[in-house]
């Protein structure tokens, strides 16, 4: 009679299933290595009985002295404990800018001005429109009213109108929601590269709302689309140091002033990319508000990496051999970005991810630098640490070098590449209308946690860590709440126009 082959165990073994029993052993390796030790004292005590329990408790010698001292101490150490913990921050609530339709900027309405405005050439208005056919971006971006004219009217004036027609809104609506009064607020920090005026768009504020005469207020230019979380960074160090406060954050891209009417190409990609958007948040460091925020930052990281002139400058590659406009992001950019986001997962790890995924990047450290070299990194599993994702919406390129590297799935990266095709990049409040479609889908539940990633000029990779305090029901008032149920759509590789 033939023997029947032994089965294949390698294959009939699910390596995930492996994966996850590790994790589980490693991560509760105390409740494990404990809960023997207990069940073996309390069967101990069992077996004992009461009478010679009784007797060992009357054996111990009890000093009054002794007992008052470890009071003290205990006391002591558990006051210097909460007084030199850092303060928490709680994110109250948060409003996202809408532009109104009458800013649209269909693919059809931008080539056909980009066609009759006589500084581009033929080559330029070509590459236009190469860059949206695999831009990621949708029917219904806006630019702000100034763009519209043909030519653009680039302004000073019109800057300061789009500066004070977004924020404003913004605040409005935030003041709105949340209940807080203009003098309420004891610290306002706004960021906002391009548009830098004297008075500062944070004097503006203050002049506007009438805040406090004492308000400290900062603005942040010149530092790209990493600047939200610099100045969410910003205002929990001022928050850390002044107890009972609001922090006020302003976060947005004034696109007006950077119309480029010239035929370099690498400088006729803000043209195409960049779309009108800002955000308002609002930072508290009271008790009594943590029962009403939506989130508590945890973490905040900062890394910065050099970039040399020709990063800077091919931004895209502009021609093939064949002679054909090409989109794909520069390899020099892309290394630069792909440096900064390592320091700043090197960083972020050891905060945020379980002791089962450190141990396993120590292993594979330590096996390439003694064993072989060659052996491939492991790179961390930070779906283990994080249920949302948050990456900054600068382009397709940079959604899909960072699902990759950090090997998300396509749900992971669904709120970045919705918010690209809806609103395009708005720069450094991108990360904001990322959560409030995330919210809008109604997947926000308590004990989240929210990984914000934004790049930005530099090349910096900054990012933020925030933990969901409630489940938060779908929104009414949210930038999303007249489209979210057509998101989300298929965005094809290239839109033919």
């Amino acid at each position: 009679m033939p023997s029947s082959p032994l089965p294949d165990f390698s294959n009939s073994v699910k390596l995930k299933y492996v994966k996850l029993g590790y994790q589980y052993l490693v991560n509760h390796f105390l409740t494990f290595l404990f809960v023997p030790i207990m069940v073996a004292i309390l069967l101990e005590l069992l077996r004992m009985g009461p009478d010679e329990i009784i007797s060992l408790w009357r054996s111990l010698e009890f000093n009054i002295v002794h007992i008052l001292c470890s009071a003290f101490l205990i006391v002591f150490i558990s006051t210097v404990y909460f007084m030199s913990r850092p303060r928490a921050i709680y994110l109250v609530d948060y409003t996202c800018y809408k532009p109104p339709v009458t800013c649209r900027v269909p693919f059809s309405t931008y080539m056909e001005h980009a066609k009759m405005i006589s500084d581009f050439d033929p080559k330029s208005v070509d590459f236009q429109m190469r860059i949206l056919e695999r831009s990621g971006l949708g029917e219904e971006t806006c630019i702000p009213p100034s763009s519209h004219y043909i030519p653009p009217c680039p302004t000073m004036e019109s800057a300061r109108t789009e500066a004070q027609q977004v924020i404003f809104s913004s605040i409005d609506n935030l003041l709105e929601k949340t209940g807080i009064k203009p003098k309420d607020i004891d610290i306002l920090v706004v960021n906002c590269s391009l548009f830098s005026p004297t008075p500062s768009i944070s004097a503006m504020i203050v002049n506007k709302y009438k805040m406090r005469s004492n308000i400290r207020s900062f603005n942040l230019s010149g530092m790209g689309c990493s600047a939200g979380v610099i100045s969410i960074d910003l205002a929990r160090d001022l928050l850390q140091v002044h107890p009972n406060s609001y922090g006020l954050v302003i976060s947005t891209e004034i696109i007006s002033p950077s119309y480029y009417g010239g035929n370099q190409r690498s400088m006729l990609l803000p043209n195409c990319l960049f779309r009108m958007g800002g955000a308002a948040i609002l930072l508290s460091n009271r008790r009594r508000d943590s029962g009403r925020a939506k989130y508590k930052l945890v973490h905040v990281v900062r890394t910065h990496k050099g970039a040399d002139d020709k990063a800077y400058r091919c931004v895209y590659e502009e021609e093939d051999r064949q002679g054909y406009v090409g989109v794909s992001l520069s390899k020099d950019l892309m290394a630069i970005a792909g440096e900064a986001l390592k320091s700043n997962i090197t960083t972020m790890g050891p905060l945020v991810l379980p002791a089962s995924e450190q141990l396993l990047f120590l292993f594979t450290l330590i096996g390439r630098r003694f064993f072989n070299p060659k052996w491939k990194p492991y790179i961390p599993d930070f779906k283990q640490a994080f249920e949302h994702f948050c990456i900054h919406a600068g382009g397709r390129a940079v959604i899909d070098e960072l699902e990759k590297n950090l090997q998300l799935s396509n749900k992971h990266v669904e709120a970045s590449r919705m918010t690209l095709h809806r609103f395009g990049n708005t720069s450094s409040s991108s990360l904001w209308y990322e959560m409030a479609y995330i919210e809008a889908k109604g997947k926000m539940k308590k004990g989240d946690r929210v990984w914000q990633i934004a790049f930005g000029s530099g090349f910096k990779c900054n990012s933020a860590v925030w933990k969901c305090n409630r489940s938060i029901k779908k929104p009414t008032d949210s930038p999303w709440a007249d489209c979210i149920h057509r998101y989300p759509v298929h965005i094809p590789e290239v839109v033919k126009l």
